[in-house]
């Protein structure tokens, strides 16, 4: 089951819309009926794996999801390719907490962590309009702590959209002028924090850290107990933390899905390195051997939709935003989720996804980017 990107290179290991007939309103009805799903699955593979699953479903977690965040067919999108794949969309967007998204899950591993290490304050980075800094933000105000955002960035003179959300929430932005001064931004906030007799807890971009990636490998559990078993997850993958959790939950529950990251900013190399980094460090976690969870499914990035980078939308992201909302009133920001809609369904049109499969779109939120 190959697949390219939109210039016809093989993904790297490592309108007008018809007028609603009874066909097309039989396909949206679909929605209301259970979603059933043939199980394929793999042996274990990684010793110790069914042992995980159970250490993982009590592993300390704050109570931030909501779950299970839905799944939903996308008949109109289906519809508006001329067909295909069976589409289906895992609704992360909708966790209610902080505006929901995929960085709630691995929040809610994180700062249990830094509660048990008694913390009072919480210190990240992202850009300015940061999905992360934003529910960060709104942990911090959830649990009565202290909240230093360090933004790459200018301060905008009238907030919008998350850096709005930021202000709302109490935290406080530090704002460097690039990407590579964040990290002594952290530092020096760090420390003054600590001079200033708190005891603040460093969160590392996304929060994609082995403990933070927990929360996506949990999230492979959730969606089995919903029914499906997808041949294909296509999701934003960026700071690795998100497909690294689905790839070591797809591993440990023997699943043969495969998991294809698609990246809005940075090149394959770069990504699936973050990301064996990432699973090496979940194995000790969850008491199996960490080169084993990291070795034990292909690392798939594609790049092909990049554009002009980070926070920058393209034709394309603007296209599949578009067509998302259009067809199934689904939406999606143009800079990053939409980048890896773009992706999904290049393949679709290209047919490059066999039509009797399952692709599952994982919707990570950042709806919120709408209104920047």
């Amino acid at each position: 089951m190959a697949l390219t990107n939109a210039a016809g290179a093989r993904i790297l290991c490592a309108s007008q819309f018809p007028a609603p007939d009874s066909a097309t309103l039989e396909m949206h009805r679909r929605r209301e009926r259970p979603i059933t799903f043939s199980v394929r699955q793999m042996p274990e593979s990684i010793p110790g794996a069914r042992a995980a699953v159970e250490r993982l479903r009590t592993y300390p977690a704050l109570p931030l999801v909501t779950t299970p965040t839905p799944i939903h067919e996308m008949p109109g999108l289906r519809a508006a390719l001329g067909g295909g794949p069976r589409l289906l969309v895992k609704r992360d967007d909708t966790i209610p907490f902080g505006f929901g998204g995929n960085k709630v899950r691995k929040l809610a591993f994180v700062a249990a962590q830094a509660v048990a290490e008694g913390a009072d304050a919480l210190v990240t980075t992202g850009g300015i309009q940061s999905n992360h800094a934003r529910v960060t933000a709104a942990v911090a105000a959830t649990l009565g702590m202290r909240c230093v955002l360090i933004a790459n960035g200018s301060r905008q003179e009238r907030p919008t959209a998350n850096a709005l959300l930021d202000a709302l929430l109490g935290a406080e932005v530090r704002y460097v002028s690039s990407r590579e001064e964040r990290n002594a931004a952290i530092d020096d906030a760090m420390a003054e924090l600590a001079r200033d007799g708190r005891t603040p807890f460093k969160i590392p971009l996304g929060a994609s850290t082995p403990l933070g990636a927990l929360g996506f490998a949990r999230a492979v559990g959730e969606m089995l107990d919903q029914g499906p078993v997808p041949d294909i997850i296509y999701h934003s993958s960026s700071s690795a933390g998100t497909q690294a959790g689905l790839l070591a939950g797809c591993a440990l529950h023997g699943l043969a899905t495969r998991v294809v990251g698609v990246s809005p900013d940075d090149p394959v190399a770069s990504i699936a390195g973050r990301i064996r980094d990432v699973m090496h460090g979940m194995g000790p976690l969850l008491g199996v051997d960490g080169a084993a969870l990291a070795g034990a499914r292909p690392i798939e990035i594609d790049d092909g939709f990049i554009g002009d980078g980070y926070g920058v939308p393209s034709d394309a992201s603007r296209d599949a935003q578009r067509l998302a909302a259009r067809s199934d009133a689904i939406f999606v920001d143009n800079t990053y989720t939409a980048k890896a809609l773009a992706a999904l369904i290049a393949a679709v049109r290209a047919r490059r996804v066999p039509a009797d499969a399952t692709v599952l779109f994982w919707h990570t939120g950042g709806q919120v980017g709408i209104f920047a």
